[in-house]
């Protein structure tokens, strides 16, 4: 019996979460000028790239330009898969009175937003495409195309990491319940995620007791990490998978926590 309501509630949730990511690719597709623009504002990557290409400091760290291209690139693609804009989508909707349907409906709200994340990033691929095959057609000599297993691989480790900047970000968006402006601290999330997330300089760039403190962050493995594996980069690979799966269950739980009690703050209130 036990295993018959699982079954039920498991089909039940994978046909709505089937339904939800449809609507919310159709919204996207709606909106697909500005999905241009927001794929062609993640260009910072290259920028860096020309600047790297265009000092001395690579040689200095040990790269090389064909190292560097890849490594940049690599975390161009792994940028534009992995923006998270839940803070300002969920202040709106609180603000506007639409949260309030939304509790209402059989899946619970959390994955709304996740699923147009990810519909967003499905408009975005031929936009990402071109881009780099217009880089490729002006770069042909940087031209690489990593093994189908690393690109299995690689995609695990994008969305794991993803989803961990997603739950942060969504637990930070919980405090819209309390305060009317709750989004303006996504601009200071963005500050850290810039200068330790291997944005804007490699990890191994950085002195070496920077290095250590970066690495007890999540932000090198939200970034550093799948770009340098797509890249074919040495990394630790185990060690990074399991320190995944821990900011993954720690942002999980924080997330769930702050969702609980956001909401009952939100029905006091509404009460």
């Amino acid at each position: 019996m036990l295993l018959f309501n699982f079954r039920r509630k498991a089909r039940r949730f994978i046909l709505t979460s089937k339904s939800l990511l449809v609507s919310q690719y159709s919204l996207m597709i709606e909106y697909r000028v500005e999905i241009i623009l927001w794929a062609l504002s993640g260009v910072l990557p290259l920028i860096m790239l020309s600047l790297w290409l265009g000092s001395s400091a690579a040689s200095v760290f040990g790269y090389n330009n064909e190292q560097l291209t890849r490594y940049f690139l690599s975390v161009f693609v792994v940028r534009q898969f992995t923006a998270v804009w839940v803070m300002v989508s969920f202040e709106e909707d609180t603000i506007e009175g639409r949260i309030s349907p939304y509790l209402l409906q059989p899946i619970t709200p959390f994955w709304r937003y996740y699923y147009s994340h990810i519909a967003e990033q499905i408009s975005r691929i031929p936009i990402v495409l071109f881009l780099l095959i217009v880089f490729f057609a002006c770069f042909p000599s940087s031209f690489w195309f990593p093994s189908l297993v690393n690109i299995a691989l690689f995609l695990v480790i994008m969305y794991i990491s993803f989803t961990i900047r997603f739950l942060l970000h969504w637990t930070f968006a919980m405090l819209s319940f309390s305060f009317e402006r709750a989004s303006s601290l996504e601009r200071l999330l963005m500050i850290p995620y810039l200068f330790l997330s291997g944005l804007l300089a490699p990890i191994d760039s950085f002195p070496y007791l920077i290095q250590k403190i970066v690495m007890f962050t999540p932000y090198p493995y939200l970034l550093s990490f799948p770009a340098k594996f797509l890249a074919g980069q040495e990394v630790n690979f185990l060690r990074n998978i399991y320190i995944l799966i821990l900011w993954l269950t720690i942002f999980l739980i924080t997330g769930i926590l702050a969702w609980k009690r956001g909401v009952r703050e939100y029905s006091s209130m509404g009460a």
